[in-house]
């Protein structure tokens, strides 16, 4: 069932039901890494946060599933009263689900070793 605010969306775009599948899955990549790299995390907090992305992606427009992992070898224990630790788009893996219309796109973001580099990318993308 297409809402008539998705109707009126969808006049705006002026690409394929599989562009808009792919630029939508992006945007909720985009949006984790900005929104929450740089966040206090630790080995007590971990399980909330990763359900507290997860739970802020799922309302979002077109988002079906999403799975966010935080890296706990990243974690360290406080030195002292004033060391904390914040999260970086190294520590986080993140699968996410999107389909617009008939199209669905899995998307995913995680550190790659030999790019030295936090990559959000395709996995891939089928239509009906």
């Amino acid at each position: 069932m297409t809402s008539r605010r998705e109707e009126l969306a969808a006049k705006y775009f002026n690409c394929t039901e599989r562009e808009r599948a792919v630029f939508e899955a992006g945007i909720k990549l985009g949006t984790i890494y900005h929104q929450f790299v740089g966040t206090p995390v630790a080995a007590a907090n971990v399980e909330i946060l990763e359900k507290a992305i997860e739970d802020g992606v799922r309302v979002q427009p077109f988002v079906k599933d999403v799975k966010v992992g935080i890296s706990r070898e990243a974690l360290r224990r406080k030195k002292d009263e004033f060391d904390y630790q914040t999260l970086t788009g190294p520590m986080m893996k993140v699968e996410l689900t999107v389909t617009v219309g008939g199209t669905t796109v899995v998307a995913a973001m995680d550190y790659k070793d030999d790019l030295h580099y936090p990559l959000m990318y395709v996995r891939g993308i089928e239509s009906k």
